[in-house]
């Protein structure tokens, strides 16, 4: 029962990596952008054989572009799989070899958003589904924002050429999070860890080149 102790000891969650024994890997299926890999390994040294199968991802980066006046960049587009137009914040895959992940996130916001950042924080880590994939995502605050010279901007292609751009309030982004309009997970997590943060004014943020040992490349 709360208050029943004198005292409450305060615990800091953390994931934590957690080595298992592999006894075989094969990759089933070799994709465009990612493949499917079946892992066979055990829980305990004399635990029985378990087989998981799961995409095995380059990783990626979304980027949460604020303005002077608070307010954030949202982008529409179509994704097939669900069959609907998502509102989402800039993002990509981290596949460019030796790319660092700032390098890739700018390079992903001039890309889908023609802007560049003056400032740049780490607003949250995710692993997107963990239970399936081996996806890493890394999401930056970025603020100071200029916008990239027309002559110099990416040509959008594909789903991509239909992208649509809508500035919104944070507190509005946050109750279209809380209402159930938005479901892209990297704008989800990015809007309310934003709103968060705001309460220090983002000083509390951690610098855009903070360890991130989550990611594959890392470990």
């Amino acid at each position: 029962m709360p208050g029943t102790h004198e005292a409450t000891h305060v615990v800091k969650v953390s994931d934590a990596p957690s080595p298992r024994h592999l006894l075989s890997t094969e990759k089933v299926y070799e994709g465009r952008i990612w493949d499917v890999v079946s892992d066979t390994f055990q829980l305990q040294d004399s635990g029985e054989a378990l087989t998981r199968d799961y995409i095995d991802h380059p990783g990626a980066v979304a980027i949460l572009p604020m303005n002077n006046d608070g307010e954030i960049l949202l982008l529409k587009q179509y994704r097939h799989p669900v069959g609907m137009d998502l509102w989402e914040i800039p993002a990509g895959l981290l596949d460019v070899e030796g790319e660092e992940f700032q390098a890739g996130a700018a390079r992903e916001l001039a890309e889908e958003a023609d802007l560049a950042a003056g400032t740049w924080n780490v607003l949250a880590d995710v692993f997107n589904s963990p239970g399936s994939s081996s996806e890493a995502i890394r999401i930056y605050l970025a603020r100071d924002l200029i916008e990239v010279p027309h002559h110099e901007r990416h040509e959008r292609t594909d789903e991509e050429a239909e992208i649509e751009f809508h500035w919104i309030n944070l507190d509005d982004a946050v109750e279209s999070v809380l209402a159930g309009r938005l479901h892209n997970p990297s704008a989800v997590v990015g809007i309310l860890a934003a709103a968060a943060a705001r309460a220090d004014g983002f000083a509390g943020l951690r610098p855009a080149d903070a360890p991130w040992p989550e990611h594959h490349s890392q470990r």
